[in-house]
């Protein structure tokens, strides 16, 4: 089994992923965001699961500094942002196989540990 794990060093959440998998020993394949942003073709699964609303960290100090309190976008305009501003997203964004997870999610990543 091996999980793809969104995220940035700095977040919290993204560092209790990483642990909860490697306590597991799960591999993981980190992708720290503030080194490399995702495509857009990665955000979309996401976000096509999720939808937008989900995948935005609307708390984020970036989302305030950039003023989209009041924006009122489609899925696809948020996909060209979150592409460009990776600070902006609710993380960590965790993939395996086609099932995909956004923010700490414990108890479905122990479903799939269990499913491998």
């Amino acid at each position: 089994m091996e999980v793809q794990v969104f995220g940035t060093k700095g977040c919290a959440d993204t560092r209790k992923a990483l642990r909860f998998f490697s306590e597991r020993r799960v591999r993981t394949h980190f992708v720290d965001l503030s080194k490399r942003p995702a495509t857009k073709g990665e955000l979309r699964r996401f976000v096509q699961r999720f939808g937008a609303d989900a995948v935005i960290d609307r708390e984020a100090k970036r989302f305030r500094t950039l003023g989209l309190q009041t924006a009122h976008y489609g899925p696809d305009r948020w996909l060209d942002i979150l592409e460009e501003e990776p600070a902006l997203l609710r993380t960590p964004l965790v993939r395996w196989k086609q099932r995909v997870t956004v923010g700490l999610a414990e108890e479905t990543w122990g479903e799939w540990v269990a499913q491998s």
